[in-house]
């Protein structure tokens, strides 16, 4: 648990990056209590100290308002250590060794669960970079661990973004999750490996994006627990912070399950990351009257700010287009299983005329909506002309191209925009590209016609990696993996990216008069830099990191050793 704000604090002597209306920067920063009290120059702001303070120099570091990520997947992060790791296995033999030291610290027939094969956080280039250029099976499996029930996960897909995904069990797993000769796959994404006789190898292949065969064909295997959600969680929120983020907005939306850890973070006064949780919801079968009963239930906590707090806030409702059939296969592990590295629920999908429906009765009523796929802008101009949206602040999310009648319709609708920088800037952006022709390239992820149509746009990194810093630098130098660079034209200054990373973020949640810049009377969120994000080398940008990071006051996060000339805190002399 981070300690308590200081009586106060005075950060002197370095760049303190406002983000206020005139973009200034000053030298020193005074924080009392959980507020900023003064911004100016040094010697100001030390005049404003008393004996009581603690005083920090910054030795010319940079010091920026606390950033706040668009649409974080938080909870996820630090799932991927719930797991026991196969990392560092060149081998067959390598991943063998590791489950059976694990076979012989559990109980015969106790699960042995483990994270996929391959190196994090990418997990690319498996089988192949194993020695023996292949997949174990569960004959290799069964060597090391005869007694237990072992089951390799899948990656979660976006991680890498390539498919297909690959699990692993060996023949007690396969037994007791009832997968033998007979046994038909339940999707077209879906293949079980068989041997030359028709059995089972133990290996499942998929071809789609989200983990499938843990939730059907192997849902014997356990899922995460609450407490590995929450112990998950506290992880996430230390990686964060330790990248400078102090907020996060949820706007995938976030299944009970997820809520709950956060709930018990909040309670106990471990939560380092202030979070905007929009809900996903579980249609499950409800149809017609009844879904528009679930969301006229939902009302007294989903309505207008929500339940909660400027730590932890529950507001506004995901929706989609659309049913899955593969997503309804998901679901139904519900509740046992939860929603493994989603934390959303599979099931938030609805035709479009119901969800045209639940969308309507949630402008009647209040509820702020989030989508994230482009044809979610159709129905949000639709669902205005029945029920008028603009001042409600929905937000439309991801934004992989956006032609300029795209542009104006976001900004009449008086939308906020999160971005996926990481996919469709750096991934994707030299694909979009191309196929959009040269003419149409400005479309792809138009940043500057976003921001010069005076619409909020909230970087966002997706979890794919933590650290708002690539987003920051996609925005700035439109950089594809490739190499090259897509619709330079769309780029923004350092400045204004750092804005999207911040002061927008801090509309997004509806709290721009409470953070998203360093003024007197906003609350004390910030960090320390271990770069100016100004005027570092462009290429470093993605590489920078928080020396420390405070919110609400508190030390959230500090590297220890990071500059070895950088003074402890310490209390003034008297």
């Amino acid at each position: 648990m981070p300690p308590g704000p200081l009586p106060a604090l005075a950060l002197y002597g370095g760049k303190v990056v406002t983000l206020d209306g005139a973009d200034s920067i000053a030298q020193a920063v005074l924080i009392r209590g959980n507020r900023i009290a003064a911004v100016g120059r040094t010697a100001e702001v030390l005049a404003a100290t008393d004996l009581t303070a603690v005083r920090l120099d910054l030795r010319g570091r940079t010091v920026v308002p606390g950033l706040i990520d668009g649409h974080a997947h938080m909870d996820r992060e630090g799932l991927k250590s719930a797991l026991p790791t196969l990392a560092g296995c060149r081998g067959i033999d390598d991943v063998l060794e590791r489950i059976a030291a694990l076979a012989r610290a559990a109980r015969p027939g106790q699960w042995i669960v483990t994270m996929p094969i391959g190196e994090p956080p990418d997990y690319r280039g498996v089988p192949e970079a194993l020695r023996e250029g292949r997949w174990p099976t569960r004959h290799d499996l069964d060597r090391a661990a005869p007694d237990n029930p072992v089951y390799i996960k899948s990656i979660w897909g976006y991680w890498r973004h390539s498919l297909p995904l690959v699990s692993i069990a060996n023949s007690m797993a396969l037994r007791l999750a009832g997968v033998g000769r007979g046994t038909l796959s339940p999707s077209p994404h879906l293949t079980i490996e068989r041997d030359a006789s028709g059995a089972p190898t133990g290996v499942f292949i998929e071809t789609a994006y989200m983990p499938l065969a843990e939730f059907t064909l192997m849902a014997a295997a356990p899922g995460f627990t609450p407490a590995q959600r929450i112990e998950g969680l506290e992880r996430s929120m230390a990686v964060y912070a330790g990248f400078g983020t102090t907020g996060v907005f949820e706007g995938h939306g976030v299944a009970t399950e997820v809520i709950a850890a956060y709930r018990h973070l909040r309670a106990s006064d471990r939560q380092r990351v202030r979070a905007h949780l929009v809900f996903s919801p579980a249609w499950g079968a409800a149809e017609g009257a009844e879904r528009l009963a679930l969301v006229r239930s939902w009302l007294s906590w989903l309505a207008g700010r929500g339940l909660g707090n400027g730590w932890l806030r529950v507001a506004g409702l995901y929706g989609e287009a659309g049913e899955d059939s593969d997503n309804r296969l998901r679901a139904g592990a519900l509740p046992r299983l939860g929603t493994g590295w989603a934390g959303f629920n599979y099931d938030s999908g609805l035709h479009r005329s119901a969800l045209r429906d639940v969308l309507i009765e949630a402008a009647r009523n209040g509820v702020r909506a989030v989508g994230i796929w482009p044809d979610m802008l159709d129905l949000f101009a639709e669902v205005d002309r029945v029920a008028p949206i603009t001042g409600q602040r929905w937000v439309y999310g991801h934004v992989s191209t956006a032609d300029a009648d795209a542009v104006a319709r976001i900004r009449d609708l008086g939308l906020a925009v999160t971005t996926h920088t990481n996919r469709y800037i750096y991934k994707e952006g030299a694909a979009l590209a191309a196929r959009l022709g040269p003419e149409r390239e400005d479309e792809v992820v138009p940043l500057r016609r976003l921001l010069d149509a005076g619409v909020p746009v909230s970087l966002a990194t997706d979890n794919v990696p933590p650290s708002l810093f690539p987003p920051l630098w996609h925005a700035a130098s439109r950089r594809t993996r490739e190499g090259g660079t897509v619709a330079p034209a769309q780029a923004l200054t350092r400045l204004e990216a750092l804005r999207c990373a911040s002061t927008h973020g801090a509309w997004l949640v509806g709290e721009e008069a409470e953070r998203g810049s360093i003024e007197p009377g906003k609350l004390a969120d910030l960090a320390m830099l271990s770069d100016d994000p100004l005027t570092v080398d462009e290429d470093s940008l993605p590489a920078i990191t928080a020396v420390l990071t405070l919110v609400d006051g508190r030390v959230v996060h500090r590297t220890p050793g990071s500059c070895p000339t950088f003074p402890p805190l310490h209390r003034s002399p008297p």
